[in-house]
């Protein structure tokens, strides 16, 4: 069978409707880029690279000119998420999202400032010169030691970022990802809430182990014990939460909270030598740099709603973990299997066999 999107293919998770393109580019105005970078190995298997780089922007402006309100948070913190302090303190998102690889990170976030210098002539402190950067290890596919990113490739990534359908699986940040001893990489969805605000969610999936792997529901992992890596590693994973819902930075927090909640429908633990990072942001307050008075007028969700009171707080809520549960299925979904450093494979997750474990479970396609 063909591969392909987990709901292309009748696997579908949760009950909210999805946005028109099932993507985090469904919150209006969210960019996507990614640079992809794959060379192959010398003779003896050495040398191969398998890496890239995924950005996100916010929204279709200039996002440390008018920036927006965030949140982040850490299920288990071994691995980096560069630029949380200042969200933390101010609540602001003044850059766009970066993804790479570990060894990288000090590329990206290098070539981020310089990609902003360059483009824009923006060699001051205007709004903020600190990125966002955040990474997983791709070493088992991709030769981290021969330090493979260029400047050029994170500028590709920022330059191609664009509204629209978002590739999934091997592609940007994702290239040499593994998930859940699968072949792992991009994924993404979007949740539509009663009263018609989105959520959309994209993740960098490289975490998981083979047995804990639950689709849907069903223990997928505990059916398919072969093809499995040479070696196994915690690895980690970054879940981006963007909504238009008006939501302040500890709302934000609060919605980044629950990407942790669909990872864990998936399998995760939160693994030890994982690092789990989530950050969200909402498009639907603009904070410019500076205002006449000091003082702006913001719209935001309702805190510590009644019961029944109309505050989509709960809706926004269990749609993220939807989300980020099914932007999981869809990096397994569109993977494929990879070769890389030293002639590892990680195998991608046999459709085939998937759809029938989830027809025995009572979970046919749809």
């Amino acid at each position: 069978m063909d591969r392909g999107r987990a709901r292309d293919l009748g696997v579908v998770i949760g009950t909210y409707p999805t946005g028109a393109l099932n993507a985090i580019t469904d919150v209006v105005g969210v960019r996507v880029g990614h640079a992809t970078v794959v060379r192959d190995p010398d003779p003896g298997g050495r040398g191969a690279v398998r890496t890239g780089v995924t950005a996100i922007f916010p929204h279709e402006g200039v996002p440390w000119r008018e920036r927006v309100y965030a949140g982040t948070h850490v299920l288990n913190g071994y691995g980096e998420m560069i630029g949380t302090n200042q969200i933390n303190e101010w609540g602001l998102l003044h850059s766009p999202i970066v993804l790479t690889s570990s060894l990288a990170i000090g590329r990206a976030y290098d070539a981020t400032v310089r990609w902003r210098a360059d483009r824009h002539g923006v060699i001051t402190n205007e709004g903020g010169d600190m990125p966002v950067v955040a990474e997983c290890d791709d070493s088992l596919l991709n030769d981290v030691t021969t330090f493979p990113l260029a400047e050029r490739d994170v500028f590709e990534a920022l330059d191609s970022a664009t509204v629209g359908p978002v590739a999934e699986g091997c592609v940007g940040a994702g290239t040499g990802m593994q998930c859940m001893d699968f072949k792992g990489g991009i994924g993404t969805a979007s949740r539509v809430v009663p009263g018609g605000f989105t959520v959309g969610v994209l993740v960098l999936t490289n975490f998981g182990e083979r047995e804990l792997l639950r689709i849907d529901g069903v223990p997928v992992g505990r059916e398919i014990t072969d093809l499995m890596p040479v070696e196994h590693g915690e690895g980690s994973c970054i879940v981006v939460v963007a909504t238009d819902a008006p939501t302040l930075p500890h709302q934000c927090r609060r919605l980044a909270v629950r990407g942790g909640l669909g990872l864990a429908r998936c399998g995760s633990t939160g693994h030890n030598g994982s690092g789990e990072l989530m950050i969200a942001f909402s498009t639907a307050n603009r904070i410019p740099l500076d205002a006449a008075d000091g003082l702006i007028d913001v719209r935001a969700v309702l805190d510590g709603a009644a019961h029944g009171s109309g505050a989509p707080t709960n809706d926004l809520f269990a749609a993220t973990v939807e989300a980020v549960e099914e932007a999981v299925a869809n990096a397994l979904f569109t993977a494929t299997t990879t070769v890389g450093r030293d002639g590892h494979v990680l195998h991608a997750l046999p459709i085939d066999r998937t759809l029938e474990i989830l027809a025995r479970y009572g979970r046919p396609a749809r």
